[in-house]
Protein backbone atom coordinates (compact mmCIF):
# COMPACT_ATOMS: atom_id res chain seq x y z
CA UNK A 1 0.00 0.00 0.00
CA UNK A 2 1.30 3.56 -0.41
CA UNK A 3 0.28 6.67 0.85
CA UNK A 4 -0.81 9.91 -0.73
CA UNK A 5 0.52 13.23 0.38
CA UNK A 6 -2.99 13.67 2.06
CA UNK A 7 -2.66 10.62 3.82
CA UNK A 8 -4.96 8.46 2.01
CA UNK A 9 -3.85 5.10 1.16
CA UNK A 10 -3.70 3.24 -1.64
CA UNK A 11 -2.57 0.19 -3.96
CA UNK A 12 1.11 -0.24 -4.92
CA UNK A 13 -0.21 -0.76 -8.79
CA UNK A 14 -2.13 2.44 -8.79
CA UNK A 15 0.70 4.56 -8.05
CA UNK A 16 2.65 3.94 -11.28
CA UNK A 17 0.12 2.72 -13.44
CA UNK A 18 -2.98 5.27 -13.17
CA UNK A 19 -2.74 8.17 -11.26
CA UNK A 20 0.34 9.81 -12.42
CA UNK A 21 -2.10 9.67 -15.99
CA UNK A 22 -4.88 10.97 -14.93
CA UNK A 23 -3.17 13.63 -13.16
CA UNK A 24 -1.93 14.73 -16.77
CA UNK A 25 -5.32 14.11 -18.15
CA UNK A 26 -6.85 16.72 -15.80
CA UNK A 27 -3.97 19.15 -15.29
CA UNK A 28 -5.19 22.77 -15.31
CA UNK A 29 -4.20 25.28 -18.38
CA UNK A 30 -1.66 27.05 -16.25
CA UNK A 31 0.08 24.08 -16.69
CA UNK A 32 0.80 24.89 -19.81
CA UNK A 33 2.42 27.41 -22.29
CA UNK A 34 1.90 28.56 -25.82
CA UNK A 35 5.25 27.91 -28.29
CA UNK A 36 6.73 31.51 -30.10
CA UNK A 37 7.38 29.00 -33.15
CA UNK A 38 3.52 27.99 -33.32
CA UNK A 39 1.03 30.34 -30.68
CA UNK A 40 -1.89 28.00 -32.19
CA UNK A 41 -0.20 25.34 -30.42
CA UNK A 42 0.49 24.14 -26.82
CA UNK A 43 3.03 22.49 -25.34
CA UNK A 44 3.32 21.16 -21.28
CA UNK A 45 6.26 22.82 -19.70
CA UNK A 46 9.30 20.33 -19.05
CA UNK A 47 7.53 17.72 -20.88
CA UNK A 48 9.32 16.39 -23.79
CA UNK A 49 7.15 15.43 -26.81
CA UNK A 50 5.46 11.87 -26.93
CA UNK A 51 5.73 11.99 -23.34
CA UNK A 52 2.46 11.02 -22.03
CA UNK A 53 0.88 10.84 -25.32
CA UNK A 54 -0.41 7.16 -24.28
CA UNK A 55 -1.74 8.46 -20.79
CA UNK A 56 -3.69 11.35 -22.63
CA UNK A 57 -5.31 9.33 -25.57
CA UNK A 58 -6.17 6.84 -22.84
CA UNK A 59 -8.08 10.21 -20.67
CA UNK A 60 -10.10 11.14 -23.64
CA UNK A 61 -11.13 8.08 -24.38
CA UNK A 62 -12.23 7.73 -21.16
CA UNK A 63 -13.73 11.42 -21.03
CA UNK A 64 -15.42 10.91 -24.34
CA UNK A 65 -16.72 7.87 -23.08
CA UNK A 66 -18.50 9.78 -20.23
CA UNK A 67 -19.21 12.62 -21.81
CA UNK A 68 -16.96 14.86 -20.20
CA UNK A 69 -15.45 16.43 -22.98
CA UNK A 70 -16.91 19.92 -22.75
CA UNK A 71 -14.19 21.36 -19.74
CA UNK A 72 -12.65 23.78 -21.50
CA UNK A 73 -9.68 23.32 -19.17
CA UNK A 74 -8.89 19.74 -20.36
CA UNK A 75 -6.00 20.86 -23.04
CA UNK A 76 -4.41 18.28 -25.09
CA UNK A 77 -0.35 18.04 -26.44
CA UNK A 78 -0.77 19.30 -30.03
CA UNK A 79 -4.48 20.43 -29.96
CA UNK A 80 -5.09 23.40 -32.29
CA UNK A 81 -6.45 26.46 -30.31
CA UNK A 82 -8.78 28.03 -32.84
CA UNK A 83 -8.08 32.10 -32.39
CA UNK A 84 -11.12 34.69 -33.62
CA UNK A 85 -10.15 37.63 -36.22
CA UNK A 86 -10.03 39.83 -33.46
CA UNK A 87 -7.05 37.70 -31.65
CA UNK A 88 -5.28 37.61 -34.91
CA UNK A 89 -5.33 41.63 -35.22
CA UNK A 90 -2.81 44.05 -34.04
CA UNK A 91 -4.32 46.47 -31.29
CA UNK A 92 -3.23 50.02 -30.10
CA UNK A 93 -4.14 52.58 -27.55
CA UNK A 94 -2.55 55.21 -24.97
CA UNK A 95 -1.70 53.15 -22.10
CA UNK A 96 -1.49 56.57 -19.98
CA UNK A 97 -3.29 58.66 -18.58
CA UNK A 98 -4.18 61.83 -20.50
CA UNK A 99 -3.20 64.84 -19.61
CA UNK A 100 -0.17 67.09 -19.09
CA UNK A 101 2.41 65.32 -18.11
CA UNK A 102 6.28 64.29 -19.41
CA UNK A 103 6.00 61.22 -21.15
CA UNK A 104 3.12 59.14 -22.98
CA UNK A 105 2.78 55.73 -23.63
CA UNK A 106 1.25 54.16 -26.61
CA UNK A 107 1.34 50.27 -26.89
CA UNK A 108 1.30 47.93 -30.06
CA UNK A 109 0.33 44.73 -29.22
CA UNK A 110 0.01 41.55 -32.17
CA UNK A 111 1.32 39.62 -35.27
CA UNK A 112 1.75 43.54 -37.23
CA UNK A 113 3.60 45.66 -34.41
CA UNK A 114 6.80 45.31 -36.44
CA UNK A 115 4.66 47.22 -38.97
CA UNK A 116 4.71 50.11 -36.83
CA UNK A 117 8.50 50.01 -36.06
CA UNK A 118 9.06 50.01 -39.84
CA UNK A 119 6.13 52.73 -40.77
CA UNK A 120 6.29 54.96 -38.16
CA UNK A 121 9.75 55.25 -36.93
CA UNK A 122 12.96 56.32 -38.51
CA UNK A 123 16.75 56.71 -37.01
CA UNK A 124 16.68 60.02 -34.81
CA UNK A 125 20.01 61.30 -35.74
CA UNK A 126 19.08 64.34 -38.70
CA UNK A 127 22.68 63.03 -41.19
CA UNK A 128 21.28 59.38 -41.10
CA UNK A 129 20.15 58.49 -43.85
CA UNK A 130 15.99 57.75 -43.98
CA UNK A 131 16.65 54.51 -45.51
CA UNK A 132 19.33 52.97 -44.08
CA UNK A 133 17.61 50.59 -41.40
CA UNK A 134 14.10 50.41 -43.02
CA UNK A 135 14.53 46.42 -42.94
CA UNK A 136 15.89 46.04 -39.65
CA UNK A 137 14.33 44.84 -36.95
CA UNK A 138 14.72 46.56 -33.90
CA UNK A 139 16.55 45.04 -30.66
CA UNK A 140 14.10 43.48 -28.25
CA UNK A 141 13.84 44.92 -24.66
CA UNK A 142 16.01 48.18 -25.70
CA UNK A 143 15.19 51.73 -25.54
CA UNK A 144 15.92 53.05 -29.04
CA UNK A 145 15.73 57.09 -29.59
CA UNK A 146 13.78 57.53 -33.20
CA UNK A 147 11.74 59.86 -34.85
CA UNK A 148 8.01 59.33 -34.86
CA UNK A 149 6.81 59.58 -38.43
CA UNK A 150 3.60 59.36 -40.40
CA UNK A 151 3.44 56.19 -42.20
CA UNK A 152 1.98 57.35 -45.76
CA UNK A 153 3.36 60.97 -45.60
CA UNK A 154 6.65 60.62 -43.39
CA UNK A 155 5.90 63.41 -42.09
CA UNK A 156 7.72 63.76 -38.79
CA UNK A 157 4.74 63.87 -35.95
CA UNK A 158 7.23 63.28 -32.65
CA UNK A 159 10.54 62.41 -31.25
CA UNK A 160 10.50 59.73 -28.75
CA UNK A 161 11.73 56.74 -27.58
CA UNK A 162 10.58 53.18 -29.10
CA UNK A 163 10.96 49.40 -27.24
CA UNK A 164 10.08 46.29 -28.73
CA UNK A 165 9.08 43.51 -26.37
CA UNK A 166 9.43 39.99 -28.59
CA UNK A 167 6.94 37.30 -28.08
CA UNK A 168 6.04 35.38 -26.07
CA UNK A 169 8.07 37.50 -23.48
CA UNK A 170 6.00 40.57 -23.07
CA UNK A 171 2.88 41.12 -20.67
CA UNK A 172 -0.01 40.19 -23.88
CA UNK A 173 2.40 36.76 -25.13
CA UNK A 174 2.53 38.99 -28.74
CA UNK A 175 4.60 41.26 -29.98
CA UNK A 176 4.59 44.62 -28.21
CA UNK A 177 6.13 47.61 -29.37
CA UNK A 178 5.70 50.45 -27.31
CA UNK A 179 6.18 54.34 -28.07
CA UNK A 180 7.31 56.53 -25.80
CA UNK A 181 6.50 60.30 -26.45
CA UNK A 182 5.41 63.72 -25.18
CA UNK A 183 1.99 63.65 -23.53
CA UNK A 184 0.90 66.77 -25.28
CA UNK A 185 -2.89 66.05 -26.24
CA UNK A 186 -2.10 67.31 -30.11
CA UNK A 187 1.00 64.82 -30.45
CA UNK A 188 -1.37 61.96 -28.67
CA UNK A 189 -3.98 62.30 -31.01
CA UNK A 190 -1.21 62.77 -34.28
CA UNK A 191 0.16 59.21 -33.51
CA UNK A 192 -3.41 57.68 -32.53
CA UNK A 193 -4.00 58.75 -35.54
CA UNK A 194 -1.06 57.41 -37.94
CA UNK A 195 -1.33 54.12 -36.08
CA UNK A 196 -4.60 53.48 -38.07
CA UNK A 197 -3.21 53.60 -41.29
CA UNK A 198 -0.89 50.44 -40.30
CA UNK A 199 -2.64 47.71 -41.94
CA UNK A 200 -4.28 45.22 -39.60
CA UNK A 201 -4.03 47.42 -36.91
CA UNK A 202 -7.61 48.49 -34.83
CA UNK A 203 -8.11 50.51 -31.58
CA UNK A 204 -7.63 48.37 -28.78
CA UNK A 205 -11.04 47.56 -26.28
CA UNK A 206 -10.95 48.53 -22.83
CA UNK A 207 -8.34 45.71 -20.84
CA UNK A 208 -7.77 43.97 -23.97
CA UNK A 209 -3.96 44.19 -23.54
CA UNK A 210 -4.77 42.59 -19.83
CA UNK A 211 -7.11 40.15 -22.44
CA UNK A 212 -4.79 38.59 -24.11
CA UNK A 213 -2.17 38.09 -21.26
CA UNK A 214 -4.70 36.34 -19.67
CA UNK A 215 -5.69 34.24 -23.07
CA UNK A 216 -1.85 34.09 -23.67
CA UNK A 217 -1.16 32.09 -20.50
CA UNK A 218 0.67 34.89 -19.01
CA UNK A 219 -1.82 35.59 -15.85
CA UNK A 220 -5.05 33.54 -14.59
CA UNK A 221 -7.96 35.41 -13.70
CA UNK A 222 -7.25 36.22 -9.76
CA UNK A 223 -3.99 37.53 -11.51
CA UNK A 224 -6.02 39.69 -13.48
CA UNK A 225 -8.51 40.91 -10.58
CA UNK A 226 -5.01 41.62 -8.49
CA UNK A 227 -3.74 43.85 -11.13
CA UNK A 228 -6.95 45.83 -11.50
CA UNK A 229 -7.01 45.86 -7.68
CA UNK A 230 -3.42 47.29 -7.45
CA UNK A 231 -4.24 50.04 -10.36
CA UNK A 232 -7.19 50.60 -7.79
CA UNK A 233 -5.36 50.84 -4.49
CA UNK A 234 -6.33 53.84 -2.43
CA UNK A 235 -4.01 52.42 0.66
CA UNK A 236 -0.90 50.67 2.18
CA UNK A 237 -2.78 47.23 2.83
CA UNK A 238 -4.73 47.56 -0.41
CA UNK A 239 -1.55 47.69 -2.06
CA UNK A 240 0.19 44.92 -0.62
CA UNK A 241 -2.25 42.46 -1.17
CA UNK A 242 -3.03 43.52 -4.92
CA UNK A 243 0.17 42.87 -5.15
CA UNK A 244 0.90 39.76 -4.31
CA UNK A 245 -2.14 38.88 -5.68
CA UNK A 246 -1.51 39.94 -9.43
CA UNK A 247 2.08 37.90 -7.97
CA UNK A 248 0.45 34.48 -8.50
CA UNK A 249 -0.59 33.95 -4.15
CA UNK A 250 -4.11 33.44 -4.72
CA UNK A 251 -3.44 31.32 -7.92
CA UNK A 252 -1.19 29.26 -6.04
CA UNK A 253 -3.47 28.44 -3.00
CA UNK A 254 -6.74 27.91 -5.50
CA UNK A 255 -4.48 25.86 -7.46
CA UNK A 256 -2.87 23.80 -4.43
CA UNK A 257 -7.09 23.14 -3.44
CA UNK A 258 -7.68 22.14 -6.92
CA UNK A 259 -5.12 19.59 -7.09
CA UNK A 260 -5.86 17.99 -3.63
CA UNK A 261 -9.66 18.08 -5.31
CA UNK A 262 -8.49 16.44 -8.09
CA UNK A 263 -6.64 13.63 -6.20
CA UNK A 264 -9.87 12.54 -4.68
CA UNK A 265 -10.86 12.05 -8.02
CA UNK A 266 -8.36 10.38 -8.93
CA UNK A 267 -8.49 7.79 -6.08
CA UNK A 268 -12.70 7.41 -7.08
CA UNK A 269 -11.95 6.95 -10.65
CA UNK A 270 -9.25 4.26 -9.37
CA UNK A 271 -12.24 2.58 -7.64
CA UNK A 272 -14.08 2.47 -10.61
CA UNK A 273 -11.52 0.82 -13.76
CA UNK A 274 -9.28 -1.23 -11.33
CA UNK A 275 -12.00 -2.84 -9.35
CA UNK A 276 -11.00 -6.02 -10.73
CA UNK A 277 -7.26 -6.01 -8.95
CA UNK A 278 -8.45 -4.41 -5.66
CA UNK A 279 -8.49 -7.01 -2.64
CA UNK A 280 -11.51 -7.46 -0.55
CA UNK A 281 -12.05 -4.67 1.45
CA UNK A 282 -9.79 -2.23 -0.39
CA UNK A 283 -12.13 -0.57 -2.18
CA UNK A 284 -14.56 0.18 0.78
CA UNK A 285 -11.33 1.27 2.86
CA UNK A 286 -10.17 3.68 -0.22
CA UNK A 287 -13.73 5.25 -0.68
CA UNK A 288 -13.40 5.96 3.15
CA UNK A 289 -10.15 7.56 3.32
CA UNK A 290 -10.45 9.42 -0.37
CA UNK A 291 -14.03 11.02 1.81
CA UNK A 292 -11.74 11.82 4.70
CA UNK A 293 -9.68 13.89 2.40
CA UNK A 294 -12.99 15.56 1.37
CA UNK A 295 -13.94 16.36 4.78
CA UNK A 296 -10.14 17.85 5.41
CA UNK A 297 -10.71 20.21 2.09
CA UNK A 298 -14.22 21.20 3.30
CA UNK A 299 -12.27 22.54 6.81
CA UNK A 300 -10.20 24.66 5.09
CA UNK A 301 -12.77 25.96 2.26
CA UNK A 302 -14.23 26.87 5.62
CA UNK A 303 -11.69 28.84 6.87
CA UNK A 304 -11.55 30.73 3.75
CA UNK A 305 -15.22 31.50 4.15
CA UNK A 306 -15.27 32.41 7.13
CA UNK A 307 -12.83 34.85 6.89
CA UNK A 308 -14.11 38.18 5.20
CA UNK A 309 -11.04 40.73 5.80
CA UNK A 310 -9.57 40.10 1.99
CA UNK A 311 -13.24 41.40 0.82
CA UNK A 312 -13.82 44.01 3.48
CA UNK A 313 -9.71 45.61 2.55
CA UNK A 314 -10.35 45.36 -0.85
CA UNK A 315 -14.05 47.23 -0.72
CA UNK A 316 -13.38 49.47 2.48
CA UNK A 317 -14.34 48.94 6.53
CA UNK A 318 -17.46 51.02 6.73
CA UNK A 319 -17.74 52.86 9.72
CA UNK A 320 -21.10 54.33 10.57
CA UNK A 321 -20.32 57.70 12.95
CA UNK A 322 -23.49 58.02 15.24
CA UNK A 323 -25.34 59.63 18.37
CA UNK A 324 -27.64 62.08 19.58
CA UNK A 325 -28.28 65.72 17.33
CA UNK A 326 -25.16 68.33 18.21
CA UNK A 327 -22.58 65.78 20.14
CA UNK A 328 -19.83 66.88 17.76
CA UNK A 329 -20.45 63.56 14.86
CA UNK A 330 -19.94 66.25 11.92
CA UNK A 331 -16.49 67.54 13.52
CA UNK A 332 -15.40 64.31 13.70
CA UNK A 333 -15.77 63.57 10.27
CA UNK A 334 -14.46 66.84 9.36
CA UNK A 335 -11.31 66.18 11.55
CA UNK A 336 -10.66 62.86 9.99
CA UNK A 337 -10.59 63.95 6.40
CA UNK A 338 -8.78 67.19 7.29
CA UNK A 339 -10.84 69.18 5.56
CA UNK A 340 -14.66 70.77 6.03
CA UNK A 341 -16.54 67.65 4.50
CA UNK A 342 -19.73 68.30 6.83
CA UNK A 343 -21.53 71.41 8.25
CA UNK A 344 -21.04 72.02 11.55
CA UNK A 345 -23.34 74.62 13.78
CA UNK A 346 -24.81 74.85 17.07
CA UNK A 347 -27.90 74.03 15.51
CA UNK A 348 -29.71 70.40 16.63
CA UNK A 349 -30.01 68.69 13.59
CA UNK A 350 -27.65 70.50 11.14
CA UNK A 351 -26.76 67.03 9.99
CA UNK A 352 -30.01 65.51 8.02
CA UNK A 353 -28.73 63.24 5.07
CA UNK A 354 -25.59 61.06 5.76
CA UNK A 355 -22.15 62.03 4.21
CA UNK A 356 -19.82 59.49 3.06
CA UNK A 357 -16.04 59.77 2.79
CA UNK A 358 -13.31 57.32 1.81
CA UNK A 359 -10.10 58.01 4.17
CA UNK A 360 -6.71 56.11 4.47
CA UNK A 361 -6.76 55.91 8.50
CA UNK A 362 -3.05 54.13 8.87
CA UNK A 363 -2.97 52.38 5.88
CA UNK A 364 -6.70 50.98 6.04
CA UNK A 365 -9.39 51.77 3.65
CA UNK A 366 -11.98 53.14 5.69
CA UNK A 367 -15.44 54.18 4.56
CA UNK A 368 -16.59 56.60 7.08
CA UNK A 369 -20.73 57.96 6.99
CA UNK A 370 -21.23 60.73 9.36
CA UNK A 371 -25.12 60.69 9.93
CA UNK A 372 -27.96 62.62 11.40
CA UNK A 373 -28.45 63.15 15.05
CA UNK A 374 -30.81 60.42 16.70
CA UNK A 375 -33.65 61.84 18.90
CA UNK A 376 -37.35 61.95 18.49
CA UNK A 377 -38.38 64.86 15.52
CA UNK A 378 -41.46 66.59 14.19
CA UNK A 379 -39.95 67.30 10.87
CA UNK A 380 -40.71 65.05 8.11
CA UNK A 381 -37.18 65.48 6.13
CA UNK A 382 -35.46 64.89 9.62
CA UNK A 383 -37.05 62.01 10.27
CA UNK A 384 -36.17 60.29 6.50
CA UNK A 385 -32.63 61.37 7.80
CA UNK A 386 -32.79 59.34 11.35
CA UNK A 387 -34.31 56.44 9.21
CA UNK A 388 -31.49 56.47 7.29
CA UNK A 389 -29.13 56.65 9.67
CA UNK A 390 -30.31 53.57 11.79
CA UNK A 391 -29.96 52.15 8.39
CA UNK A 392 -26.30 53.03 7.90
CA UNK A 393 -25.25 51.98 11.49
CA UNK A 394 -26.82 48.15 10.95
CA UNK A 395 -25.41 47.97 7.17
CA UNK A 396 -21.76 48.66 8.77
CA UNK A 397 -18.92 46.65 9.86
CA UNK A 398 -18.23 48.43 12.41
CA UNK A 399 -19.62 51.96 14.51
CA UNK A 400 -18.87 54.96 16.47
CA UNK A 401 -20.80 56.45 19.11
CA UNK A 402 -20.00 59.93 19.95
CA UNK A 403 -21.49 61.05 23.19
CA UNK A 404 -21.07 64.57 24.90
CA UNK A 405 -19.37 63.75 27.88
CA UNK A 406 -21.15 66.65 30.14
CA UNK A 407 -24.48 65.38 29.40
CA UNK A 408 -23.64 61.33 29.78
CA UNK A 409 -21.74 61.82 33.30
CA UNK A 410 -23.84 60.83 35.63
CA UNK A 411 -23.72 60.29 39.56
CA UNK A 412 -25.38 56.87 41.09
CA UNK A 413 -25.74 55.41 44.37
CA UNK A 414 -22.57 53.22 43.06
CA UNK A 415 -20.19 56.34 41.80
CA UNK A 416 -20.24 58.33 38.77
CA UNK A 417 -21.05 56.34 35.33
CA UNK A 418 -21.36 57.39 31.68
CA UNK A 419 -25.07 57.41 30.48
CA UNK A 420 -26.04 55.97 27.54
CA UNK A 421 -29.22 57.72 25.79
CA UNK A 422 -32.02 55.48 24.86
CA UNK A 423 -32.55 57.11 21.27
CA UNK A 424 -29.26 55.16 20.77
CA UNK A 425 -28.75 52.00 22.57
CA UNK A 426 -30.70 49.87 20.42
CA UNK A 427 -28.15 50.47 17.74
CA UNK A 428 -25.75 49.05 19.97
CA UNK A 429 -23.93 46.48 19.40
CA UNK A 430 -20.47 44.42 20.14
CA UNK A 431 -19.25 46.31 16.63
CA UNK A 432 -19.53 49.81 18.68
CA UNK A 433 -17.08 52.02 20.29
CA UNK A 434 -17.46 55.12 21.77
CA UNK A 435 -16.40 59.14 21.65
CA UNK A 436 -16.92 60.66 24.64
CA UNK A 437 -16.50 64.72 22.86
CA UNK A 438 -16.57 68.21 25.14
CA UNK A 439 -14.40 66.70 27.55
CA UNK A 440 -13.20 70.79 27.81
CA UNK A 441 -16.42 71.56 29.16
CA UNK A 442 -16.75 69.43 32.43
CA UNK A 443 -17.20 71.86 34.72
CA UNK A 444 -14.03 71.19 37.44
CA UNK A 445 -11.11 69.06 38.16
CA UNK A 446 -12.95 66.86 40.77
CA UNK A 447 -15.75 65.77 37.63
CA UNK A 448 -12.80 65.53 35.37
CA UNK A 449 -11.23 62.65 37.77
CA UNK A 450 -14.31 60.97 37.74
CA UNK A 451 -14.62 60.33 34.24
CA UNK A 452 -12.29 57.24 34.36
CA UNK A 453 -14.05 56.01 37.33
CA UNK A 454 -17.38 56.68 35.23
CA UNK A 455 -15.80 54.82 32.11
CA UNK A 456 -14.09 52.21 33.72
CA UNK A 457 -17.60 51.20 36.09
CA UNK A 458 -20.31 51.27 33.55
CA UNK A 459 -21.56 48.53 31.71
CA UNK A 460 -22.81 48.50 27.88
CA UNK A 461 -26.38 47.11 27.72
CA UNK A 462 -27.78 47.54 23.52
CA UNK A 463 -29.56 45.79 21.25
CA UNK A 464 -33.21 45.02 22.53
CA UNK A 465 -33.10 47.72 25.21
CA UNK A 466 -35.75 49.33 23.65
CA UNK A 467 -35.96 53.30 23.05
CA UNK A 468 -37.11 53.75 27.30
CA UNK A 469 -34.65 52.59 28.07
CA UNK A 470 -35.93 49.31 29.96
CA UNK A 471 -35.93 45.98 28.65
CA UNK A 472 -33.29 43.34 28.02
CA UNK A 473 -30.49 44.07 25.60
CA UNK A 474 -27.64 42.77 24.66
CA UNK A 475 -24.56 42.67 26.82
CA UNK A 476 -21.79 44.41 25.23
CA UNK A 477 -19.30 44.55 27.72
CA UNK A 478 -17.06 47.36 30.23
CA UNK A 479 -17.32 50.56 28.41
CA UNK A 480 -13.36 51.09 29.67
CA UNK A 481 -12.18 48.44 26.84
CA UNK A 482 -13.94 50.48 24.06
CA UNK A 483 -14.38 54.07 25.05
CA UNK A 484 -11.91 57.41 24.53
CA UNK A 485 -12.37 61.08 26.23
CA UNK A 486 -11.52 63.33 23.76
CA UNK A 487 -12.27 67.17 22.97
CA UNK A 488 -12.56 68.12 19.33
CA UNK A 489 -12.56 71.48 20.08
CA UNK A 490 -8.78 71.70 21.50
CA UNK A 491 -8.05 68.72 20.20
CA UNK A 492 -6.80 67.15 23.11
CA UNK A 493 -7.00 63.29 23.59
CA UNK A 494 -7.41 62.88 19.29
CA UNK A 495 -3.86 61.66 19.27
CA UNK A 496 -4.68 58.60 21.30
CA UNK A 497 -8.16 58.17 19.75
CA UNK A 498 -6.78 57.18 16.39
CA UNK A 499 -3.98 55.35 17.69
CA UNK A 500 -5.88 52.99 19.69
CA UNK A 501 -8.92 52.87 17.11
CA UNK A 502 -6.68 52.07 13.95
CA UNK A 503 -5.23 49.32 16.00
CA UNK A 504 -9.31 48.23 17.14
CA UNK A 505 -9.81 47.96 13.29
CA UNK A 506 -6.45 45.73 12.80
CA UNK A 507 -7.25 43.17 15.23
CA UNK A 508 -10.98 43.29 14.95
CA UNK A 509 -10.19 42.77 10.91
CA UNK A 510 -6.99 40.62 11.72
CA UNK A 511 -4.88 42.84 9.76
CA UNK A 512 -1.81 43.17 12.00
CA UNK A 513 -0.26 39.75 10.91
CA UNK A 514 -0.36 41.77 7.31
CA UNK A 515 2.13 44.08 8.39
CA UNK A 516 5.24 41.90 6.96
CA UNK A 517 3.00 40.91 3.87
CA UNK A 518 3.45 37.92 5.15
CA UNK A 519 -0.16 36.56 4.66
CA UNK A 520 -2.20 37.30 2.16
CA UNK A 521 -6.55 36.96 2.22
CA UNK A 522 -8.19 34.22 -0.18
CA UNK A 523 -11.46 35.68 -1.01
CA UNK A 524 -11.36 39.44 -2.56
CA UNK A 525 -13.99 39.17 -4.48
CA UNK A 526 -18.03 37.76 -4.52
CA UNK A 527 -17.61 35.19 -7.18
CA UNK A 528 -14.54 33.67 -5.08
CA UNK A 529 -16.58 33.08 -2.46
CA UNK A 530 -19.77 31.84 -4.38
CA UNK A 531 -17.60 29.62 -6.43
CA UNK A 532 -16.01 28.52 -2.99
CA UNK A 533 -19.68 27.74 -1.04
CA UNK A 534 -20.35 25.93 -4.55
CA UNK A 535 -17.15 23.29 -4.47
CA UNK A 536 -18.20 23.03 -0.17
CA UNK A 537 -21.44 22.04 -1.30
CA UNK A 538 -20.51 19.38 -3.62
CA UNK A 539 -17.60 18.14 -1.08
CA UNK A 540 -20.01 17.62 1.51
CA UNK A 541 -22.48 15.99 -0.99
CA UNK A 542 -19.68 13.57 -1.64
CA UNK A 543 -19.08 12.68 2.17
CA UNK A 544 -22.35 12.07 2.70
CA UNK A 545 -22.44 8.90 0.44
CA UNK A 546 -21.94 5.56 1.92
CA UNK A 547 -19.49 2.91 0.37
CA UNK A 548 -22.49 0.01 -0.88
CA UNK A 549 -22.59 -3.57 0.03
CA UNK A 550 -23.55 -4.22 -3.69
CA UNK A 551 -22.10 -6.52 -6.51
CA UNK A 552 -19.55 -4.34 -8.30
CA UNK A 553 -21.39 -3.62 -11.17
CA UNK A 554 -23.96 -1.70 -8.98
CA UNK A 555 -21.40 -0.21 -6.97
CA UNK A 556 -19.14 1.53 -10.21
CA UNK A 557 -22.34 3.23 -10.99
CA UNK A 558 -22.64 4.15 -7.59
CA UNK A 559 -19.09 5.49 -6.19
CA UNK A 560 -19.55 7.49 -10.11
CA UNK A 561 -22.24 9.74 -9.19
CA UNK A 562 -20.42 10.41 -5.77
CA UNK A 563 -17.45 11.35 -8.16
CA UNK A 564 -19.57 13.62 -10.07
CA UNK A 565 -19.85 15.62 -7.29
CA UNK A 566 -16.17 15.84 -7.18
CA UNK A 567 -15.63 16.46 -10.08
CA UNK A 568 -17.85 19.41 -10.11
CA UNK A 569 -16.27 20.78 -6.67
CA UNK A 570 -12.88 20.68 -8.87
CA UNK A 571 -15.09 22.63 -11.52
CA UNK A 572 -15.80 25.39 -9.41
CA UNK A 573 -12.52 25.51 -8.02
CA UNK A 574 -11.36 25.88 -11.61
CA UNK A 575 -13.78 28.51 -12.52
CA UNK A 576 -12.02 31.06 -10.00
CA UNK A 577 -8.72 31.03 -11.85
CA UNK A 578 -10.26 30.96 -14.91
CA UNK A 579 -9.19 27.33 -15.65
CA UNK A 580 -12.59 27.14 -16.48
CA UNK A 581 -14.03 30.12 -18.71
CA UNK A 582 -16.72 31.80 -17.97
CA UNK A 583 -17.49 34.22 -20.97
CA UNK A 584 -19.94 36.48 -19.01
CA UNK A 585 -17.06 36.65 -16.32
CA UNK A 586 -14.70 37.54 -18.22
CA UNK A 587 -16.46 40.34 -20.80
CA UNK A 588 -17.25 41.66 -16.89
CA UNK A 589 -13.71 41.83 -15.77
CA UNK A 590 -11.72 42.83 -18.67
CA UNK A 591 -14.66 45.94 -19.25
CA UNK A 592 -13.75 47.79 -15.68
CA UNK A 593 -9.99 48.40 -17.07
CA UNK A 594 -9.25 51.49 -19.13
CA UNK A 595 -8.88 50.89 -22.62
CA UNK A 596 -4.90 51.13 -22.79
CA UNK A 597 -4.73 47.94 -19.89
Amino acid sequence: MCMSKEGAFYPEFLSTRYIPALIRCTAPRSHYSTTHDNPGRVKEKGKEKGEGEEAVGKGKERAKRRGKQKESNQVWNNAEIPQSESQRRTVYALSTPLGKAGVAVVRISGPDALQAWSGMTRPATRRADPTSDRQREPTPWRMERRDIVHPTTKDKLDDGLVVFFKAPSSFTTEDVLELHIHSGRAVISSVLSALAHIPGCRPAEPGEFTRRAFEGGRLDLTQVEGLKDLINAETELQRRMALQNAGGAAKQEFDELRSDILECLVLLEAIVDFSEEFHEGDEEKLFQDTQELARGLCDRISDHLNNPRGEILRSGIRLAIFGPPNVGKSSLLNYLAKREASIVTDVPGTTRDVVELSLDLGGLPVIVADTAGLRKADDLVENIGIGRAQDTVKGSNISLCVLSLPDALVQTPEGPRIQIPPSVAPLITPSTYFLLNKMDMVKSPPDMSGVQAAVEGTRVVGGNSGEDGEGKGEEVGALGNRAWAVSLRTGDGMGTFLEGFTEVLRERYDFSQDQDGSTVPLITHARHRHHLQTAIDHLHAFTSFLHPSTPRTAESKYVDIAAEEVRQAAKAIGKVTGAIDNEDVLDQLFRDFCIGK
